[in-house]
């Protein structure tokens, strides 16, 4: 009697996680881009700008390239994932980035005087002699260091998730 042929699982969409290369390849790769496009030099206000549409254009980006190289549609939720890694690889390149700029500036002239500098430049009226002195103290500069960490993390994970979100549902086919 001729053999059953064996049953081969239904190939469903490939999950968006840290454990699938090809997620993990192109999310890397486009927070390197993003990474390299927000690092040029601008005014505040542009670099802000830039910054938030480069974020966005990242996770979208992600989801278009991964599209490409794997030929699998995203869903929304999927490309939220999607952009979510890229924003986390984000995040890790810009702590690295922080972290060098922090050692820079504490060998050359120091945190306080630094901020001090910039703040005068920037905070035009404003008293600025309340965060220096929590500058001074190594528990307020720890605690501004973790809230700039922290706030990095947000905008970082978050813009990249939200444009991630928006490729798979602009590139989604009907």
């Amino acid at each position: 009697p001729p053999e059953p042929e064996a049953l081969e699982p239904a190939k469903g969409p490939v999950a968006i996680n840290f454990h699938n290369r090809a997620a993990v390849r192109v999310g890397l790769l486009t927070a390197a881009i993003a990474s390299l496009l927000i690092s040029f030099p601008m005014p505040t206000l542009v670099n802000l700008i830039w910054m938030f549409v480069s974020f966005i254009g990242a996770g979208f980006f992600a989801v278009y390239l991964y599209s490409r190289r794997t030929g699998d549609q995203l869903t929304v939720h999927g490309g939220a994932r999607l952009g979510w890694i890229t924003g986390v690889f984000c995040f890790v390149i810009a702590t690295i980035f922080f972290t060098i700029v922090v050692i820079s500036v504490s060998l050359r002239e120091g945190l306080t005087e630094f901020h001090r500098k910039q703040l005068e430049s920037q905070a035009a009226g404003v008293d600025v002699n309340k965060f220096l002195h929590v500058l001074q103290s190594p528990a307020g500069l720890a605690a501004i260091l973790l809230f700039s960490l922290l706030v990095l993390f947000v905008f970082s994970t978050l813009l990249p998730l939200i444009g991630g979100a928006m490729g798979a549902k602009v590139l989604e086919k009907d």
